[in-house]
C-alpha cells in the first residue's frame, strides 16, 4: 500500500440545503457552495478541516435531471443527512489499486473528474471510482489532485479532524489503510462512520 493521507469525508443529503443546514447545526459553521459535478448529477458544499482535508456535503443536483440513475455513491438513495464515505489521498493511484486487488479487495477503476468552482476555477483530479461496497461500503476511494491546488486551501476552516471512527463487519480490508492514518480507528460492529471535529478552542464536535 503506498503512503496515504486523509483527504475528505463525504456527508450526503436529499438536497444540498438540507445537508448544509444539518452540518451547520452540528459544527456551528455553514459550508460554502463548491460547484456541480457535471455529468455526475451532483453538486456540493464544503468546509475546511485543515490545509489539505475537508468535509464535503453532496446531494443530487436538480439542474442535472438528465443524468442516469443511480448516481455515484448512491447519493440519490439518501433519505436523511449523514456521513456516507471518505477518501484518502495518494500520489500513486495505480499502486493503491494494485495493492488492494492483490488482497482480493474490489476497488473501482481509475477515472478522471473535474468541477468548476463558484469563482470559475476548474479543479481536476483522478480517483478510483467510489462504486463498490467493500467493508460495508466504508472502504475509502483514493484521489490524486495532481497539479490542482487542494480545495481545502481556499475554504473556511471549521477545525481539524480529531478522529474518524468506523464500525464495520469487515475490519480486514481497512487494516492497511489504518496503518497510515493515526486519526482512524476501526472496530467490528454494525456499519457506522463517525467524524469528530476539534475546533480552535479544543472542543470536539461529532458529525
Amino acid at each position: 500500500m503506498p503512503p496515504l493521507e486523509l483527504d475528505h469525508i463525504i456527508y450526503a443529503a436529499p438536497t444540498l440545503e438540507a445537508g448544509v443546514d444539518a452540518v451547520e447545526q452540528q459544527l456551528g459553521m455553514r459550508p460554502v457552495y463548491g460547484g456541480r459535478h457535471d455529468g455526475r448529477g451532483t453538486h456540493n458544499a464544503l468546509l475546511g478541516l485543515g490545509d489539505a482535508c475537508y468535509l464535503e456535503v453532496i446531494a443530487p443536483d436538480p439542474a442535472q435531471r438528465q443524468v442516469s440513475r443511480p448516481l455515484w455513491m448512491g447519493v440519490d438513495q439518501v433519505t436523511a443527512p449523514g456521513l456516507i464515505g471518505w477518501a484518502v489521498r495518494t500520489s500513486d493511484l495505480s499502486a493503491f489499486r494494485a495493492a488492494a486487488l492483490a488482497e482480493n479487495w474490489v476497488v473501482g477503476s481509475i477515472a478522471a473528474g473535474e468541477r468548476r468552482t463558484a469563482s470559475g476555477d476548474m479543479l481536476r483530479w483522478r480517483l478510483t471510482e467510489p462504486s463498490t461496497h467493500l467493508a460495508d461500503g466504508i472502504f475509502p476511494f483514493a484521489i490524486d489532485w495532481g497539479d490542482t491546488l487542494h480545495p481545502a486551501a481556499r475554504l473556511p476552516q471549521v477545525g481539524v479532524v480529531g478522529a474518524l471512527e468506523i464500525q464495520t463487519s469487515q475490519v480486514g480490508p481497512l487494516g492497511a489503510v489504518q496503518s497510515w492514518l493515526p486519526m482512524l480507528t476501526v472496530t467490528l460492529g454494525s456499519p457506522q462512520l463517525m467524524l469528530r471535529v476539534r475546533d480552535e478552542m479544543g472542543a470536539l464536535h461529532t458529525v
